[in-house]
């Protein structure tokens, strides 16, 4: 987190909804930056390095899917996705592609501002460095000091919340997680849509760290192989 008040990144390509959006953020004490379309949004967020991204779906150059694979590739921002379409597959796409929120439009003003800040509120929970800062288990290590995983040796690169519910199952590996168990030890997701959103951030985990070390129990939810 930057010091001083966090910074967004607004990439919205309706000038009014744009401007609604920075101005209520503004008044909330956030620090805003703007782009029209995605090639300009993923410049924008190489160069500033926002606290967060607020990144509509249907955008000109780059769609929203695009963007956010893009700007996740190199830095583990958090993600907030707007989007005008409310088909269950759309939006749990944006999920497994990097977002680790979402809102339909349209939506209210209050409803954003509750989003972000606590997407900010889980960044801030990292835990301060200790002896046991490391955690192994089998070819999985996950530092939590420096919110880095390998597999194998090698970097592999998550998202927030990818690493949090990594870390989650590390903590107990072998022993079964249920998907309410994940949805309320990550705050911020709502309980409505929170089981097909745990469901989409688990697949997005498994392309990554590779699917054999997460197992599903049906019915239940998901456990790290020890």
């Amino acid at each position: 987190m930057s010091s001083g008040s966090p910074l967004i990144c607004v990439v919205e390509d309706e000038p009014v909804i744009a401007a609604q959006v920075a101005n209520r953020l503004r008044a909330e004490g956030f620090t805003v930056e703007l782009a029209e379309d995605g090639p300009a949004g993923v410049a924008l967020v190489e160069r500033v390095r926002p606290d967060l991204v607020v990144l509509d779906l249907m955008l000109p150059g780059l769609d929203g899917l695009e963007v956010c694979r893009r700007i996740q590739a190199t830095r583990a921002v958090p993600v907030l996705m707007l989007t005008a379409r409310d088909a269950e597959e759309d939006l749990l796409v944006g999920l497994a592609v990097g977002a680790d929120d979402y809102l339909t439009k349209p939506f209210s003003a209050r409803e954003l501002v509750a989003r972000i800040r606590a997407l900010l509120r889980r960044v801030e929970r990292r835990p301060q460095p200790t002896d046991a800062a490391i955690v192994s288990v089998g070819a999985v290590e996950l530092d939590s000091s420096t919110r880095r995983v390998r597999i194998d040796g090698e970097p592999v690169h998550l998202t927030p919340t990818e690493f949090e519910l990594l870390s989650l199952l590390a903590a107990r590996p072998g022993a079964v997680l249920s998907r309410e168990q994940l949805l309320a030890d990550i705050r911020g997701w709502r309980d409505g849509a929170g089981l097909r959103t745990v469901d989409s951030h688990v697949r997005g985990l498994r392309a990554k760290v590779g699917s054999h070390l997460i197992r599903t129990v049906h019915g239940i939810g998901y456990a790290l192989e020890a």
